[in-house]
């Protein structure tokens, strides 16, 4: 097969491609030109930065292109339902990345309990702000509220339980068996936000529902971490850098913007927030694994 990779893929899987027989080509498209590129192509691999909407697959219906595969996790920048009503499969490679984005959110919560992002940052301007960081506080026997308990938001319970936090979860899907095992309790929403100390969102795009606003910080408690490496389009930003400036919510640990790159300098240079830059997927270990998984999902179409 004719396959393009638009975003980058770990070196070993597009290697295990060329040795299968495969043309692969690495090739960034402007949105413009992507939907006749994509003609030419059997296999289109993308992971963020490529967005495959209804025109491209205008464009591109009819012709060879039978798959998109997205990876990682979140399939919302490819019109999933539109794609495959014109014969082309999506698939995700949802395992691979998991542990490498429960862990970034968990290096969040800790950055924001111990001030480190803006502690190492203040130290390179030249200052020792010793008592004004001295006061954070511990992960351990706090409650950790996680907002969409999948894959990746199970990672970071079992992570959260190995430091001694508490963890409830939300989820329109209670996977069975798992708050025995877990010790853990799944509660609704309105509990969750009044509950935690901590909340985590790992929920997918909601097609423009901004989940945390207002109507829903004010159930929080005063104080609250608030971390997001899901998606940024599920927070009003506005009303997010508002709790911040009152304190209702201490700190945010943000790895995902309404608009990336981030524009909202006022958010993501908050003295009380801890910013990434969309990294959460962004270990060499995850790309391996998304790499020879996409492998897999290949070699595997149509038998």
């Amino acid at each position: 097969m004719r396959i393009l990779v638009t975003d980058g893929m770990d070196k070993t899987a597009l290697e295990q491609l060329k040795k299968n027989g495969h043309e692969v080509v690495e090739q960034f498209y402007a949105p413009e030109e992507l939907g006749a590129a994509l003609r030419d192509f059997d296999v289109c691999v993308v992971r963020s930065a490529t967005k495959v909407r209804k025109v491209h697959i205008d464009a591109a219906k009819g012709s060879r292109l039978k798959l998109i595969i997205r990876g990682g996790v979140g399939v919302d920048n490819i019109d999933v339902q539109y794609a495959e009503e014109n014969g082309i499969a999506v698939k995700n490679t949802p395992r691979a990345s998991s542990n490498s984005v429960a862990e970034l959110a968990l290096s969040h919560m800790l950055s924001c309990a111990r001030y480190i992002s803006i502690a190492g940052h203040t130290m390179r301007e030249g200052k020792w702000e010793k008592k004004a960081y001295g006061k954070g506080i511990e992960l351990g026997g706090k409650t950790l509220g996680i907002i969409g308990f999948g894959r990746i938001g199970q990672a970071l319970g079992r992570m959260a339980k190995g430091i001694g936090m508490t963890v409830i979860a939300q989820d329109i899907y209670h996977v069975p068996g798992i708050e025995e095992q877990m010790g853990m309790q799944y509660v609704e929403l309105d509990e969750l936000l009044e509950r935690s100390d901590f909340i985590s969102l790992h929920t997918p795009s909601l097609n423009g529902v901004k989940l945390i606003r207002k109507e829903n910080i004010d159930k929080m408690k005063d104080g609250v971490v608030f971390i997001n490496t899901s998606r940024g389009d599920n927070v009003d930003e506005a009303d997010l850098l508002e709790a911040l400036n009152s304190g209702k919510i201490h700190a945010a640990g943000l790895d995902v913007y309404a608009d990336e790159p981030a524009t909202n300098a006022a958010l993501y240079c908050h003295p009380a927030v801890s910013c990434t830059p969309h990294i959460g997927a962004a270990t060499k270990e995850a790309q391996k694994r998304i790499g020879a998984e996409i492998v897999d999902i290949i070699e595997g179409f149509g038998k």
